[in-house]
């Protein structure tokens, strides 16, 4: 059953006259969403990269303690998977990821700010984490992304 409300809204214009489905063919993706999809693929494989890594050095190396080596590595996979997750939610519209990214984002920059601190600062990785984070909140924040994600399509039951 369609309402009243969703054909007002599939029928509304644009403020220069055009509807708003002819301006973008349905399916087509805009330059800002695939940069967005970009960056949070190369956030997957840095995190996948980092568990590479720990797993490996787990095996290789006499860690501390065996336990933290072991939860920090299950941590980093579960984020991996994390990504992964709004990777698909991002590219199919689905606006549960605006919240996800922000929060994503929002911890990759609190890792980076921690990285260009202290005595043992390492700004190259700093930095590495800052500039993608910053980048990908822009993107979000871009008409075209805030469009893809906000769009609703009517459900028929």
């Amino acid at each position: 059953m369609v309402s009243e409300w969703d054909v007002a809204v599939k029928s509304s214009e644009n403020t220069d006259g055009t509807s708003s489905e002819q301006t973008r063919p349905r399916g087509s993706r805009s330059r800002a969403l695939v940069a967005l999809v970009v960056v949070l693929s190369l956030e997957i494989l840095a995190l996948a990269g980092t568990t590479v890594f720990l797993v490996l050095e787990l095996l290789v190396d006499r860690p501390d303690s065996y336990a933290s080596g072991v939860a920090l590595a299950i941590v980093i996979a579960i984020a991996t998977i994390w990504v992964v997750f709004i990777v698909v939610g991002v590219t199919r519209g689905q606006a549960w990821t605006k919240a996800a990214v922000v929060v994503l984002q929002i911890l990759i920059g609190a890792v980076a700010i921690g990285s260009l601190q202290g005595v043992d600062a390492r700004p190259d990785l700093g930095i590495a984490l800052l500039v993608p984070a910053i980048l990908a909140l822009v993107l979000l924040f871009s008409k075209s992304v805030l469009a893809h994600l906000s769009e609703r399509e009517s459900r028929t039951l």
